[in-house]
């Protein structure tokens, strides 16, 4: 209840993160039917790059200021998040709930939520009178046991907890595996910080250890790692992930490398958390 993530709008796990987003949903936009994105961590949906939170901390500058001031700004597999974050100016900066919206045709759906009580209600007020959107004030936990599947029984589930919790882990390997039983076929992508390699690989093996198959995952390094418990990087591990998604993400990562990079020092990968079955 205490994280907010105005503090942190913008800034180069921000810009990974949503570029990704945005190659999976293009990828389910491929077929006429209709798909749902849930958003189970929503925020406000909308942070303002001139608020006393981002000027205290202006992770920004380097995150989506430094990638709009590169020649990276110009390559075609990052036009359509650029497009979709730039709406509203270079003063502000979309959450993943509204870059969503903004990628939906008419068919499509948004559901998004939000614990804090006060984001909430401003998340409700940013998509007030949408009726592709609803949004909850409810823990995002409990919306992967009750509310799947989708009717449309298509879609994506964006999984981005603030990780301050010391049982996050153990959080989302059980979430997930509970979303899984209600709803196998749809993809479920669940961001995570990176500071030590312990840690990514311990989630890494909690997600392994709940048995579904085809997890793959998307990581970025700004820099090599060190001795400093700080935030070095990002990830994104996908279940379900489209055909094309390890080679989308790869390429959207290694443009990323140059802007986001942190003294010439940045590094990305895709792995294989757990194989396909048979």
């Amino acid at each position: 209840m205490n994280y907010r993530h105005a503090f942190h709008a913008g800034n180069f796990a921000d810009v990974v993160k949503h570029a990704l987003l945005v190659a999976i949903v293009a990828y389910l936009k491929r077929k006429e039917k209709p798909f749902r994105v849930i958003d189970t961590h929503a925020g406000i949906g909308l942070y303002d790059l001139s608020s006393e939170e981002a000027r205290r901390t202006g992770e920004h500058l380097a995150g989506i200021d430094a990638l709009r001031a590169s020649p990276a700004a110009e390559a075609a597999a990052l036009a359509a998040y650029l497009d979709a974050v730039s709406v509203d100016g270079p003063g502000a900066y979309p959450g993943s709930p509204l870059i969503a919206r903004r990628l939906l045709r008419r068919q499509d759906r948004l559901s998004a939520y939000e614990l804090h009580p006060v984001d909430a209600e401003r998340l409700a007020a940013l998509f007030a009178g949408d009726v592709q959107v609803k949004t909850f004030a409810l823990d995002g936990w409990l919306a992967l046991g009750a509310h799947l599947p989708p009717k449309e029984k298509r879609g994506l589930v964006l999984i981005d907890p603030p990780f301050e919790a010391k049982d996050e882990i153990a959080s989302i390997a059980a979430g997930l595996a509970a979303a899984h039983r209600r709803w196998p076929g749809g993809i479920y992508a669940i961001w995570y910080p990176i500071k030590r390699a312990a840690e990514r690989d311990r989630l890494h093996a909690a997600l392994a250890a709940t048995g579904i198959p085809d997890i793959v995952a998307a990581e970025f390094l700004r820099e090599p790692p060190g001795a400093e418990d700080r935030l070095i990087g990002t990830g994104l591990a996908v279940v379900n992930p489209p055909f094309t998604f390890a080679q989308e993400a790869a390429a959207i990562m290694a443009i990323l490398e140059q802007p986001l990079g942190k003294s010439g020092g940045a590094s990305s990968r895709v792995v294989a958390i757990a194989s396909e079955r048979p």
